[in-house]
């Protein structure tokens, strides 16, 4: 069998991929705070209450998700081109998504 047509895989780039991994750090981020904030402000707690049986929470999540959206669309406009440090993206994205779970414990919400 001839191999006269061989042909050479893409270059494969990681960025779409990082901008996945970061944005999902920043959507639980984003959770976590706009959480706090709800709990901590008034205003805040008026602003996200969507629905009100369900209270603060409705929007808060709302939110929270509408936040990892953009952040994943934008990431992955600047981003779908290029290959970026995947450790260094991960790094980040695991950061923000540890201070989202030490956000969401009240002992440490309630020290901010």
């Amino acid at each position: 069998m001839s191999r006269d047509h061989e042909t050479q895989p893409a270059n494969l780039v990681n960025g779409p991929g990082a901008a996945a991994v970061l944005a999902a750090g920043i959507g639980c981020f984003a959770l976590a705070a706009l959480a706090c904030l709800a709990d901590k402000s008034i205003a805040v707690k008026r602003l996200v209450n969507f629905y009100p049986p369900t209270g603060p929470l409705s929007g808060v999540t709302t939110t929270a998700v509408i936040v990892w959206l953009i952040a994943w669309a934008f990431l992955h406009v600047v981003w779908r081109e290029r290959d970026v440090s995947s450790v260094a993206v991960c790094r980040v994205a695991f950061v923000l998504l540890a201070l989202g779970v030490l956000l969401t414990f009240p002992p440490i919400a309630d020290l901010l």
